[in-house]
């Protein structure tokens, strides 16, 4: 893989709680100086990042429930309607953890269905932190995100502990196998690892250190 394919691959991200406007305008600079293809900020800046980065072609993405889950279905909706009135093209949402451990399959299912129904067609991804989970519910959850229509499972957020792993990777695209997409996400710090999530099965990286990361430097981002 060479440095380009990284770069097509991963979704540049700055989703820090304190991440201020001149902040966000440097980010989309450095984004649009290297060319990465989507990038991904917190809801309150989706517009800003979009009248930046429209111009450019570059698709601005947001998380959904972030950084934890727990907020009800109608309010995951309502965020992902909001999200795109503003600009998003692309939708990650937080599974709902606590009726995963509940093994309220049916809820989960439903809330991640009805997200994906409120994004119209753009891409969903749908994030489950797997350093909370047993292997068992990898797979469940993988396959609920497959019921439900969704176009991703993505690892991590980076802010919950833990991040994308080889064997998790693996794990992920043998329940997926060619239905839907692997994001891997929090952990990758260089190119050597990126290029072993991608041989493990991702297709998506998201990263925060993304530019040393396709510098050859070693970011260090948790996220």
């Amino acid at each position: 893989m060479n440095k380009q394919q990284l770069i097509d691959m991963i979704d540049y991200t700055l989703l820090t709680p304190t991440a201020s406007k001149e902040d966000i305008k440097a980010f989309c600079e450095e984004t649009i100086e290297y060319g990465f293809k989507t990038v991904f900020v917190n809801p309150y800046y989706v517009s800003y990042a979009h009248s930046l980065l429209s111009p450019h072609n570059i698709k601005v993405g947001v998380p959904i429930g972030f950084s934890l889950g727990g907020a009800t279905t109608h309010v995951k909706v309502e965020e992902t309607k909001e999200a795109i009135k503003n600009g998003a093209e692309e939708i990650d949402m937080l599974v709902n953890l606590g009726a995963l451990k509940s093994g309220e399959y049916d809820v989960v299912r439903n809330d991640i269905a009805e997200v994906v129904k409120a994004s119209q067609g753009l891409t969903t991804k749908v994030i489950i932190e797997t350093a909370l989970l047993t292997d068992e519910e990898k797979v469940k959850v993988t396959e609920l995100i497959i019921e439900a229509d969704a176009d991703f499972v993505k690892t991590a957020t980076g802010f919950n502990g833990g991040g994308a792993t080889v064997e998790d990777v693996k794990l992920l695209r043998s329940v997926a196998g060619d239905k839907i997409g692997v994001k891997a996400a929090g952990g990758v710090k260089t190119f050597e690892d990126a290029v072993n999530i991608v041989a493990a099965g991702a297709n998506r990286i998201g990263a925060s250190g993304a530019v040393a990361i396709i510098s050859g430097g070693v970011s260090e981002a948790s996220y």
